[in-house]
């Protein structure tokens, strides 16, 4: 098993909340790791047909089977019923870290625990394999991401991946493990998504619609997010499109970036941008074959910002954190591409593909600072080459950094 970072973090909230909730997209390792943290805890699945009935009919008695002794219940979402009775259970006993729920369906799970166990409730998100967890090193901190130190050669070590091969395989932890081809597991889990996530949030009745929708929203990573001519391409209407939107980003296969609103006496973008939390999966849905073809293809800038998202997303999460992350942009199209919220320090990040470094690369940052007040404010770019260096005080991270 790869060490995943978010484990610490589970011990910790364990010992002071009496339920903990682990949700993120299907197959990201949630049971995996929940049974290695908690090794000695019962474990039950309710897509177990057995345990879903007796959990849905008798309730009580499902959770008495187990006293006091903690327990893990996999796909919690499956007996919605049964937080009611947990939250009766956790409020006689008060054990710290007594139930451990999992689910991929973030909306369902969230739901049920806004309605029963707010305030006895830990929620953690688990996404698929980080890099650095990979690599079996220390993750990167965003709060502290203008600080990281140079490269030291052993870091540099860890690089012989190339960029290509990281964007096209995605993280995945069944990829990994098992060494499956990505695109034979792509196409298995999108199919499985559809057909089992997709159906039991909502009414989708047309499937090829929604699959012909997820790919469109593939075609439209990094882009600001235009409702109406997104529903228009896949022929459904606006409506249609922001709920079947929102099932993407509570199942975690996308993240809508929201633009920062700091008034700057500046006409400002308020839309939010689209971008995929996991680059394999969107290099199968945009239809590339191999690592190779990203060299020249169209989308492999937009590919690469989604996947440094992503990273510092994963970073986020699993360090039990919660993402302040924006974009900037305004009516004149100066734009920055993420935006990390440090309080009252704003860091900007510019994400570019390219492995040379060009002076290009800094103008959005030069206009944030001018439009800050200050040349000398914190900034940063993440690049596809492979130094770190300084540039007019801004620090320049190459993509393995994170």
């Amino acid at each position: 098993m790869v060490p995943r970072h978010l484990q610490s973090v589970l011990e910790e909230s364990a010992g002071l909340f009496p339920v903990l909730t682990l949700t993120g997209p299907r197959q990201s390792g949630k049971t995996t790791l929940a049974r290695a943290t908690f090794k000695d805890a019962h474990y039950v699945s309710l897509e177990d047909p057995a345990q879903r009935n007796l959990a849905l009919e008798d309730a009580t008695g499902f959770l008495n089977q187990f006293g006091t002794d903690q327990v893990i219940l996999d796909e919690a979402q499956r007996a919605p019923d049964l937080f009611s009775y947990i939250q009766i259970a956790v409020d006689q006993n008060d054990l710290p870290g007594q139930y451990i729920l999992t689910g991929s369906q973030n909306f369902l799970l969230l739901e049920k625990i806004s309605q029963s166990l707010a305030g006895r409730c830990a929620v953690h998100h688990l996404l698929p394999f980080s890099r650095s967890e990979l690599l079996g090193a220390v993750p990167t901190d965003p709060d502290r991401i203008t600080s990281m130190p140079k490269l030291s050669e052993k870091a540099k070590d860890t690089t012989d991946a190339n960029l290509f091969d990281v964007l096209w395989t995605g993280s995945y932890p069944r990829i990994h493990d098992k060494h499956i081809p990505p695109q034979r597991w792509l196409a298995s889990y999108i199919q499985t998504y559809i057909e089992r996530d997709v159906r039991s949030i909502v009414n989708v009745s047309d499937l090829e619609t929604f699959t012909r929708f997820v790919r469109l929203c593939a075609g439209r990573t990094g882009q600001i997010l235009n409702l109406q001519a997104l529903g228009n391409d896949c022929g459904i209407d606006s409506k249609t499109a922001k709920r079947w939107l929102s099932i993407l980003e509570t199942s975690f296969v996308i993240k809508l970036l929201r633009p920062y609103y700091k008034n700057f006496n500046k006409r400002l973008i308020k839309s939010p941008k689209l971008y995929f939390l996991d680059s394999g999966l969107l290099c199968y849905l945009l239809g590339i074959h191999k690592p190779e073809e990203l060299l020249a293809h169209s989308a492999r800038g937009a590919i690469f910002e989604s996947w440094v998202i992503a990273e510092l997303y994963k970073n986020y999460y699993h360090a039990g954190k919660e993402p302040k992350m924006y974009f900037f942009r305004d009516s004149n199209d100066n734009e920055i591409d993420l935006i990390l919220d440090h309080g009252q320090t704003m860091i900007p990040i510019e994400i570019k593909s390219g492995q040379t470094i060009n002076p290009e690369f800094f103008k959005g940052l030069d206009y944030w600072r001018t439009l800050a007040g200050g040349q000398d404010l914190p900034a940063v770019l993440i690049y596809g080459g492979n130094n770190s260096t300084v540039f007019k005080g801004m620090k320049v991270l190459p993509w393995h950094a994170l």
